[in-house]
């Protein structure tokens, strides 16, 4: 099975850059656009796993999430990868929170003690809007960067778990499922 660990959005954060992105689709409705539900910030992915794998990587993290307080972040702007004149992947930025580095590296370093290798590219959190399955026109892509100079977006969500998900293929595109939710820790009161 495919499994991938993930911050999950509420269903009103993900309605909200569905939403921001609807001139984006306007402009460029042949690429790949991922349905609301499917929104989600990957933390690791795993890859080809055995079901047997799955109580371990549940175990390691909860164990990750014990050191863990729950924490905002601030998701905002659109972006692309590479850029905007090759794009490859449309996006919704995330912006720089130490915290989150610091769960994303922790996940990498437990999921390492189990036989995962150790993601090679540094860690660059994103929402992703669309892949880009064919290059795209160059008056294509502009059309695209404009729209994307004007989405005015910016949104701030809790992170309160770190969820094993199973993605699994199919006719409509890719279906996620939580396999394992590891809570962090509730913030200190007082």
């Amino acid at each position: 099975m495919r499994l991938f660990v993930a911050v999950n959005l509420p269903a009103e954060v993900r309605d909200a850059v569905a939403a921001a992105a609807r001139p984006l689709v306007a402009v460029a409705p042949a690429l790949a656009w991922v349905s609301p539900e499917r929104l989600h910030l990957t933390v690791k992915f795993l890859g080809e796993c055995a079901e047997e794998a799955v109580p371990a990587l549940g175990a390691a993290l909860d164990g990750v999430a014990l050191r863990h307080r729950e924490f905002g972040l601030d998701l905002k702007d659109v972006g692309a990868f590479p850029n905007f004149r090759r794009p490859r992947v449309v996006w919704i930025g995330v912006e720089h929170a130490a915290r989150l580095e610091l769960l994303q590296h922790d996940v990498e370093r437990a999921c390492e003690g189990l036989g995962h290798e150790v993601e090679g590219r540094p860690f660059r959190p994103h929402l992703t809007l669309a892949r880009v399955r064919a290059p795209l026109p160059p008056a294509s892509a502009q059309a695209l960067a404009r729209a994307a100079r004007a989405v005015r977006f910016h949104h701030e969500v809790s992170v309160t778990s770190i969820d094993l998900m199973r993605s699994t293929s199919g006719a409509g595109g890719s279906r996620y499922d939580r396999l394992h939710a590891a809570p962090l820790r509730a913030p200190a009161e007082g």
